[in-house]
């Protein structure tokens, strides 16, 4: 699907036209894939959208003179304009995007639909620093080609962040979420030529409804039957002339099914038989295709029913070439019953959380304090008093903007048209002048849609249950992908934004497992939405060393991605470290059963490695084994929402230095772990001493006073393998004794040949910025080992390499 693209008042700049979509028309304005001009080459349009009453504007206008080389809509439109000028946009019923140019008065206009259907962004690129004047006006259906201009330099809008985060806002205005990148409003023109930079509104639309919504017209038989009729030709006039035609039909409960059936009877009524468009999207796919779904959006989404939407759009474009939808379907009230039942609702609410124990968090107390206070100000106030001034709301303001970014965005995504006949001016005029109770009565969905439709859907849709719970599916998918999530809100990039509190987060999520707080997932899911875009849009590509990248599971001789084999330390010896990849461990695993069955496959595929594989083993040998599992199979590993942090641990935690190496004892989890390991008084007492310890310049003093193997305490890591990156975990228990018990293991099955040569078991802690042997049963200097490892050839993420054997060679 194409939109439009182009700028005024730069020379021709290439940058900004899509990669095969024509070149620009001359002069100080741009246009990409121009759709056409008119006889005397005045005015050049280039369109985005279907008009749907086009035939009867046509004969209008062949009557007032005008002639038509051409059947498509964008000539109907450039015929109304240089007939009516804008104005003229007001007379079209569709859904359109468009710019014309005008050569003679070289002037720019730019228009949006009446309901915002199809999307129009601009940005000002400013002559100067002050920003007073401009340089160039860019435009487009989509923001990347703005992003792409190289004119525009990327900023995040703090503001919609904040409303997004705080209220679920989105699409609410003019502002998207990139400063200085502003959307047309429904139903709004903007024109630019050498006077500046005008926007106006094309259409009294709005005032229009708002104007029908006062009136209480009779609701009757005769009123359903006449919404029938008008949905019928709504219909009729989105039908294409040609292509498939489909409906989505979900196969879970709720306030869509209602429209949607409707709307695949209706098809088939007045045109073509529809294709049902089904999907049941299960949380792997979700997180398989969540980052994609990030980088089409372009924007934040308000909550994760857009994914559904993703995948509806996928299965269409498989199958049709436009899709009906029930977007705009006055379904908006299903969940409204006046201020008095709203508050209710938010009571119940309230004490069923409170009968069950669950802690109250607000939003704002997982964001950073200093970005709240910039925005104390703002406000989203809902319609509680009326029922159609709410859904007049929901339609130019809280949800169906938002529902129509993500439409046309999916939609492009996988070139799909969409129909909207919902988001119909007579339909909709029709709706609001009738009674409430034409709207509200029957209380889980539109009455006036359900009578209309009486007897031609079949009764499990027309008196679907009402007690579905829409945030069902999603609170499933996060639960399920619980790890996943948790290693997003551990990573350094969420650390490091200035608007969320990570730690405060991290606990609330912890406490949403568990069920003890009243945080829902979608307070989780715009967290997480946001980060994620932040990283697609405006964190720099981590530059990837090929080195280090783990294709594919090694051979045992092999080294990990980006480390050698041999070493040479300090002390002049040279050794080979021969990492060996191994199955998860988990809690209650038998360690020797995992462990040495390993040693004995790599003794046993050795003679096909080669001789210089031979030669390098004839020296005194070790096995290196990660503490970290060791302690997992001990059940010293925990699930950090399985660690009930206290007040303690959440204080002390702030004042831990973090390392690249790993998140220490900055963590609350961890620090609670050395806490319930050390003791209070003795952590607080090392605390102390820490902090004299640094006052003096000598670091590391907190470690040695506290004891217990303090230091070797990890938290989770977002690149290890799970369990370790939402876990937890202390030092091992006995490092020594585990050692010798492996050691013991290892003498009785190794080959005769290797059996006199092995020097003993070796319990280390190492990562990229240090080395601690925890334990082993060789009485040899434990530094020497430790440069054995200093470039840490153990991998515990992808490699799933947690053992090496160590060969002595020189």
């Amino acid at each position: 699907m194409s939109g439009i693209v182009g700028y005024y008042g730069l020379s021709a700049n290439e940058a900004l036209v899509p990669e095969g979509e024509g070149a620009f028309v001359d002069g100080p304005v741009g246009l990409a894939n121009p759709e056409l001009s008119s006889a005397d080459g005045r005015w050049t349009i280039t369109f985005d959208g279907a008009i749907h009453n086009r035939a009867a504007l046509r004969t209008e206008l062949a009557g007032l003179g005008r002639t038509f080389v051409t059947d498509g809509d964008a000539e109907v439109v450039l015929q109304a304009f240089a007939q009516w000028g804008g104005a003229g946009f007001d007379r079209l019923n569709g859904q359109f995007g468009l710019a014309i140019w005008d050569r003679d008065e070289q002037r720019l206009t730019l228009a949006r639909d009446h309901f915002g259907i199809k999307p129009i962004q601009v940005c000002r690129v400013p002559a100067d620093a002050s920003g007073s004047t401009f340089e160039a006006l860019l435009f487009s259906s989509e923001i990347r080609p703005i992003l792409a201009s190289g004119l525009y330099q990327k900023t995040p809008n703090e503001r919609s962040i904040y409303r997004y985060l705080a209220f679920g806002a989105q699409d609410d205005g003019t502002q998207t979420f990139f400063d200085g990148i502003e959307r047309l409003q429904p139903g709004e023109m903007l024109e630019v030529d050498a006077d500046g930079i005008r926007r106006s509104m094309f259409t009294r639309l709005r005032e229009e409804l708002t104007e029908l919504a006062e009136k209480q017209g009779r609701y009757d038989g005769a009123a359903a039957t006449a919404y029938k009729e008008r949905l019928d030709e709504a219909v009729r006039l989105r039908l294409p002339a040609q292509g498939s035609v489909g409906v989505p039909v979900s196969e879970d409960p709720g306030d869509s099914d209602l429209a949607n059936s409707a709307l695949a009877v209706v098809v088939g009524q007045v045109g073509a038989q529809p294709t049902p468009i089904s999907v049941r999207p299960t949380a792997d796919e979700f997180k398989a295709d969540l980052r994609d779904l990030v980088r089409s959006q372009e924007e934040p989404l308000s909550t994760s029913d857009g994914y559904v939407q993703f995948q509806v759009m996928r299965e269409a474009g498989e199958h049709v070439s436009v899709l009906f939808d029930s977007v705009g379907a006055p379904t908006a009230a299903a969940e409204f019953s006046g201020p008095s039942g709203s508050l209710l609702r938010r009571g119940q609410s309230r004490v069923t959380a409170r009968l069950k124990g669950r802690k109250d968090v607000p939003v704002a107390s997982l964001l950073n304090a200093q970005f709240v206070g910039r925005f104390a100000d703002e406000t989203f106030p809902v319609e509680q008093d009326s029922v159609k001034k709410r859904l007049l709301e929901d339609l130019f303001r809280n949800t169906v903007p938002g529902v129509l970014r993500r439409q046309d965005r999916n939609a492009r995504h996988f070139a799909v048209e969409t129909r909207q006949p919902f988001l119909d001016k007579d339909l909709v005029g029709f709706v609001l002048g009738l009674s409430d109770d034409a709207i509200t009565k029957g209380g889980w969905n539109t009455r006036i849609l359900r009578d209309a439709m009486r007897g031609a859907l079949p009764e499990s849709v027309s008196r679907r249950r009402s007690d579905i719970d829409p945030t069902a599916a999603q609170s499933e998918w996060f639960m399920r992908l619980k790890n996943h999530f948790y290693s997003i809100f551990l990573s350094e990039p969420f650390a490091n934004r200035p608007y969320f509190k990570q730690t405060d987060v991290l606990h609330a999520f912890e406490g949403w497992i568990k069920g003890s707080n009243s945080v829902d997932t979608m307070t989780f899911w715009r967290i997480l939405n946001l980060e994620l875009w932040l990283q697609e849009y405006f964190d720099e590509a981590p530059q990837v060393d090929k080195a280090k990248v783990q294709a594919a599971p090694k051979e045992d001789v092999q080294p990990n991605a980006g480390k050698n084999l041999d070493i040479t330390t300090e002390r002049g010896e040279t050794v080979r470290r021969y990492p060996l990849r191994t199955e998860l461990f988990d809690k209650g695993d038998d360690l020797d059963a995992k462990v040495l069955p390993r040693i004995d496959e790599f003794f046993a595929t050795l003679s096909d490695a080669g001789p210089e594989h031979d030669a390098a083993i004839q020296g005194r040998w070790y096995l290196f084994i990660s503490e970290k599992i060791i302690a997992i199979t001990q059940g010293r590993s925990y699930f950090i929402w399985d660690i009930k942090v206290g007040k303690p641990a959440r204080i002390l935690s702030k004042y831990v230095t973090r390392t690249p190496a790993g998140i220490g004892l900055g963590s609350p989890f961890t620090m609670q772990l050395a806490i319930e390991e050390a003791g209070l008084p003795r952590v607080l007492y090392a605390a102390a001493g820490g902090a004299v310890g640094k006052a003096i310049g000598r670091k590391g003093l907190f470690y040695e006073l506290v004891g217990n193997q303090i230091a070797a305490i990890d938290g989770p890591t977002e690149y290890s393998a799970y369990p370790s990156n939402v876990s937890a975990k202390l030092a091992p228990k006995d490092p020594d004794e585990v050692a010798a018990r492996l050691s013991a293991g290892i003498r009785a099955r190794v080959p005769a040949a290797h059996k006199d040569s092995f020097a003993g078991t070796i319990v280390m802690d190492a990562n990229d910025i240090g080395r601690n042997v925890l334990g082993s049963d060789v009485p040899d200097d434990k530094s020497r080992f430790e440069e054995m490892f200093a470039d840490n050839p153990l991998g515990q993420g992808s490699e799933q390499t947690p053992m090496a054997l160590v060969f002595i060679q020189s």
